[in-house]
């Protein structure tokens, strides 16, 4: 039977229903993007602006293994708030377990090959001149603390599946508080530069995953596993994979794409352009909290009415969350565009940065009003387990326009041609992503409904 949190999902009114989850998570999200504002802060002013663009070279590898344990999670959560919707308990303790067992194989074997082709990773990625050797350092620490990280983030999308945000949300305070602190102590006081950043992110996964394993082994949580339930059953193994290869398909072109910016920003501008995108790649972390916590609330509503057969809400929560979005959207947008320079100063002191880093934020920010609703209408599909439409949407907005125009602009444009295909893939993502959805809205789910 699912708790009385869970069945929530299905009974409480939507909008404060989604305030709930959103809150929790928004919160979650703005310390974590905090914590790696506040590091790259930290790093540039205690080590240096390569040491920015060293993190931003490397961290599309860490990330994206990470992001193993972030697809498992929500392709698996998906199968739970469905499962606990359609009050089958045992398929939801069921998949958790599959769950660890193949983050645990994932993560520890990309660990490995990350390791073994470190010296062609780090050139390939943008590590090249000054950047190589702060880059090979932060790299190597930090890949060794990549499984832990994604427990981490497969774990706290299964405590949102729980109806918990809270509990997750504790999950991402305590690591990114821990990362600060350490950060002061391994950069400031010991003066250990690269690898004292290094250690402190990775030590603060180890704290995350503390946390998640007491959470689970307590009260709170209602999935008690027994040894059974890690035994790979490949019925599920497929739901998860299906559905979670949209996150990781999305995580897997984010890497991609930090790759290709990186190495056109370097020879078309050279470092100082790399330490541009870093700083922009942090903002756009940072400035969407909002937005993407409305997301992360929203998942769960819809996969658990939607398992529940209770459509009309369904209905209800996409229209919801695409207000709110839109909304908090917008006023970002204005934010960023009014106090640009200020903002920017806060990172560094380096006068080339300073000047080029303002006009490119822009740029990008350009089509941020419209974000949510390629976002949401992503996520829709995600959630109620319609894995190759969540997929093409998700791949819309960087795989299919932003890489083939940051190939085509430059060499007409120089740098600005990286900057201005930002905004261009979004309005054409968001447009696609709109159609899709309006008509899941006019069809499946008003049919499904009567």
């Amino acid at each position: 039977m699912a708790t009385d949190r869970a069945a929530q999902l299905g009974q409480q009114p939507i909008t404060k229903l989604l305030i709930q989850q959103a809150v929790p998570a928004s919160i979650g999200i703005l310390v974590m993007s905090l914590n790696i504002l506040i590091d790259t802060v930290f790093v540039g002013q205690w080590i240096g602006a390569n040491a920015i663009a060293a993190i931003n070279v490397v961290l599309p590898v860490s990330f994206f293994i990470g992001a193993l344990g972030m697809a498992i999670g929500i392709g698996g959560s998906s199968v739970i708030s469905r499962a606990l919707g359609d009050k089958n308990q045992e398929k939801a303790l069921h998949t958790f377990g599959n769950q660890l067992t193949l983050t645990l194989f994932f993560t520890v074997s990309f660990v490995v090959l990350g390791l073994a082709f470190i010296e062609s990773l780090i050139p390939l990625f943008g590590g090249k001149g000054a950047l190589y050797a702060p880059a090979k350092i932060y790299y190597t620490i930090v890949l060794y603390g990549v499984p832990v990280l994604g427990f981490c983030m497969m774990g706290n999308n299964v405590v949102r599946a729980e109806g918990k945000p809270h509990y997750a949300m504790y999950a991402m305070l305590l690591p990114s508080i821990s990362n600060l602190s350490l950060d002061v102590l391994f950069i400031y006081v010991f003066d250990w530069g690269m690898a004292g950043a290094a250690w402190a992110t990775t030590l603060s996964y180890g704290v995350c995953a503390a946390y998640l394993l007491y959470f689970f082994r307590s009260k709170n949580s209602e999935l008690h596993l027994s040894p059974k339930h890690f035994l790979l059953d490949f019925s599920l193994v497929r739901q998860i994979g299906a559905l979670g290869s949209v996150t990781l398909a999305r995580q897997a072109v984010v890497s991609i794409v930090v790759l290709l910016v990186n190495t056109i920003l370097y020879d078309f501008g050279g470092e100082t352009t790399v330490a541009v995108y870093a700083i922009i790649s942090r903002t756009l972390m940072f400035a969407l909290f909002p937005v993407l916590g409305i997301t992360q609330g929203f998942l769960p509503i819809a996969g658990y009415n939607y398992g529940a057969k209770n459509y009309q809400r369904v209905r209800q929560v996409i229209k919801t969350a695409l207000l709110y979005a839109t909304t908090l959207a917008a006023i970002i947008s204005v934010l960023i565009f009014t106090f640009t320079e200020a903002f920017v100063a806060i990172f560094t002191n380096d006068a080339a940065v300073l000047q080029q880093t303002p006009n490119a934020l822009r740029w990008i920010f350009a089509a941020t009003p419209i974000i949510g609703i390629q976002l949401i209408g992503a996520a829709y599909f995600q959630a109620i387990g319609k894995a190759l439409p969540a997929l093409l949407l998700t791949l819309t907005r960087q795989g299919f326009f932003l890489i083939p125009l940051i190939f085509i602009l430059p060499p007409y444009l120089g740098v600005f041609g990286v900057w201005i295909a930002f905004p261009i893939g979004e309005f054409l993502a968001t447009v696609i992503t709109g159609f899709y959805l309006l008509k899941e809205i006019k069809t499946q789910l008003t049919v499904s409904s009567k």
